[in-house]
């Protein structure tokens, strides 16, 4: 079986192929490798796939929000299924430049839309995110709940991603499943995200910022786990049965969180970040910033009554588990 993998070069992407070529399968990794953050950890991840995966393994840098160029690079190829995790991400940068996000991921997915559509593929599985609740205040957040009123324009492009595979769905039956990722976190991960920008500003003994006066919880979800769900996604694709399916649809499309079911405590996650660096953390509290939500907690149980999704690694076992990797990659 050969997977087209998008965002290969990404945290979530990179550890998909991983695990698909651990089972032995095919990979086409579709990447733009672009300098949103370090582009040096993104070649050092393709680095290893490709170590891994030798000719299993294949890298395509295209731009996917580039219609004809994707055409171009992918012609020839074949593949089964697309696992779509290439995307603009983060909730604080969509305000800074709004239109990476519509390019990305909006043009970006209608074009993979057509990709699958196109090539007839069994199962396209894509990225979406917990951004999408907004500000729900019921706890914790169902796929049954509406989610109308988004924070950030970074969470409206993912519901609008929703919605434009509903549509695909209903008109040419392409089977899709959509998840709501939470808080993903590990070896390898974005440099941009929380647990990153405390690890490196504590051994670099800066002060480390702590948003909404540390007033926050968060569903944290270890990386292999978010892998198992994707996986388990993609090798069961939702039947076009007519059905209701988790989400609300009844066509061969559907919605699951995919978290790890516990709203952890900010102040919880810096505690064990600063046990595994071995020394603590100056902090600065700082306000709520714009777009972003001041707790997340993942209801799972449509994933886990369908797929048998059983999250497994809790932070006390993955914080330091990103902490030793981010020693070892640093040479620290």
């Amino acid at each position: 079986m050969t997977t087209l993998i998008t965002g290969a070069a990404g945290f979530i992407g990179f550890n998909v192929a991983q695990r698909l070529l651990a089972r032995g399968e095919q990979v086409i990794g579709l990447d733009v490798v672009n300098d949103y953050y370090s582009v040096q950890l993104k070649r050092d991840r393709l680095a290893k796939l490709a170590a891994d995966g030798g000719d299993r393994f294949r890298l395509v840098e295209a731009d996917l929000a580039d219609d004809a160029a994707l055409d171009t690079a992918l012609a020839g190829m074949e593949f089964d299924g697309i696992v779509h995790l290439a995307a603009q991400a983060g909730v604080r940068y969509s305000i800074e430049n709004p239109r990476a996000y519509v390019r990305s991921n909006l043009v970006g997915h209608v074009n993979i839309l057509e990709l699958a559509r196109h090539r007839n593929s069994r199962h396209l599985v894509y990225a979406s995110s917990s951004s999408v609740y907004g500000g729900n205040k019921t706890l914790p957040f169902r796929v049954e709940d509406r989610v109308d009123h988004p924070l950030s324009l970074y969470a409206a492009t993912k519901k609008a991603d929703e919605l434009m595979s509903e549509t695909y769905a209903h008109l040419y039956r392409l089977p899709q499943t959509g998840l709501r990722f939470f808080t993903v976190y590990g070896p390898w991960g974005r440099p941009d995200m929380a647990m990153w920008l405390f690890t490196k500003a504590i051994f670099e003994g800066r002060p480390i910022q702590v948003f909404g006066q540390g007033d926050m919880r968060r569903d944290f979800t270890y990386i292999d786990d978010i892998v198992s769900g994707i996986v388990a996604s993609l090798d069961n694709p939702p039947s076009d049965d007519g059905q209701e399916k988790a989400g609300g649809s009844l066509s061969p499309h559907r919605l699951y969180n995919i978290g790890n079911h516990r709203s952890e405590e900010l102040g919880h996650m810096i505690e064990l970040i600063e046990r595994a660096c071995g020394r603590s953390a100056e902090k600065q509290l700082l306000p709520m910033q714009d777009g972003d939500v001041r707790d997340t907690f993942a209801d799972i149980s449509a994933i886990t009554r369908d797929l048998g999704y059983a999250p497994t690694t809790s932070i006390d076992v993955g914080v330091p588990r990103f902490v030793q990797w981010y020693r070892e990659y640093h040479r620290l």
